[in-house]
């Protein structure tokens, strides 16, 4: 059986410069980008607030959606965020909770 994958967004601040990502082990992924530890955009804009995340069942549906959501206008974006974070809160803390 194929375990969960996430499609992600970061952001810098609430409206800030947003990245978007796929993994299959979300909470070890935005911890390695909380701690700098994946060189590139993310570090270099200090992108570090996870602000929102799909789940999806395979890998293979995670990466179609990521990179659909990708192609969308920043509004789109900005939208499905607020639409389960209107607060733009770092949902980092709520993983493992």
């Amino acid at each position: 059986m194929e375990q969960s994958s996430y499609v992600y967004i970061l952001a810098s601040g609430r409206n800030g410069t947003l990245y978007t990502g796929v993994t299959a082990h979300l909470s070890r992924r935005i911890h390695q980008h909380r701690e700098g530890r994946i060189s590139g955009f993310t570090q270099t804009h200090g992108v570090k607030r996870l602000v929102w995340y799909g789940v999806y069942t395979s890998l293979h549906d995670a990466i179609h959606a990521e990179k659909q959501i990708k192609r969308w206008r920043r509004s789109w974006k900005l939208a499905l965020i607020e639409k389960l974070n209107p607060q733009w809160l770092d949902l980092y803390e709520t993983l493992n909770s």
